[in-house]
């Protein structure tokens, strides 16, 4: 339990160690200490939620620089399947992808750094998903990745005939028309 270090640069998960009996559970969900014990520092100015139906699939989105943003992502109700691609130009793993599940009852974490495109598929009836952000949100730095780009060769773990999807990400370029992130 504890942070985990993945094999992408920057990218951990985060598993809490979780104090359970007949009333219930109690965790702890956030401690900066704890991160900077790892050497990781973040300073969290914003927080979103989203809820999502069965078969969502929301991404693969990110903001460009300066306007970038690291995430702490969490699912409070359900389950995803959370998906990241590094764009960092000048990362080892530049173009790798790395895929979790996350749950309320795993109550797994991730921390997304700067530079990656990120999505998730809802894989419960209805899920609830929960995110720190380092910087503010800012329209006109939104970009990202269609998440239908065969190329990718994401998989999403639901019938694609599932899959709902809005206008804007399917109208999103292809990976191939991407441009890297720099910072």
């Amino acid at each position: 339990m504890g942070i985990i270090t993945t094999e992408i640069e920057g990218l951990y998960l985060y598993e809490p160690r979780v104090f359970s009996d007949e009333r219930g559970y109690f965790f702890e969900c956030f401690n900066a200490k704890v991160w900077e014990a790892e050497g990781v520092h973040y300073n969290w100015v914003q927080d979103n939620e989203s809820r999502s139906k069965y078969g969502t699939i929301r991404g693969m989105h990110y903001q460009t620089a300066p306007h970038g943003q690291a995430k702490l992502i969490r699912v409070t109700k359900g389950k995803v399947l959370d998906i990241v691609i590094d764009l960092r130009k000048d990362s080892k793993t530049y173009g790798d992808q790395f895929s979790v599940v996350l749950s309320n009852k795993n109550k797994r974490q991730m921390l997304i750094p700067r530079g990656f495109a990120h999505g998730f598929v809802t894989l419960s009836r209805e899920a609830v998903f929960n995110y720190k952000c380092d910087n503010y949100y800012h329209k006109e730095s939104e970009a990202g990745i269609n998440p239908l780009d065969e190329s990718l060769k994401v998989k999403w773990k639901i019938d694609p005939k599932a899959a709902i999807v809005s206008e804007k990400d399917e109208a999103l370029p292809m990976i191939g028309d991407h441009v890297p992130y720099e910072k």
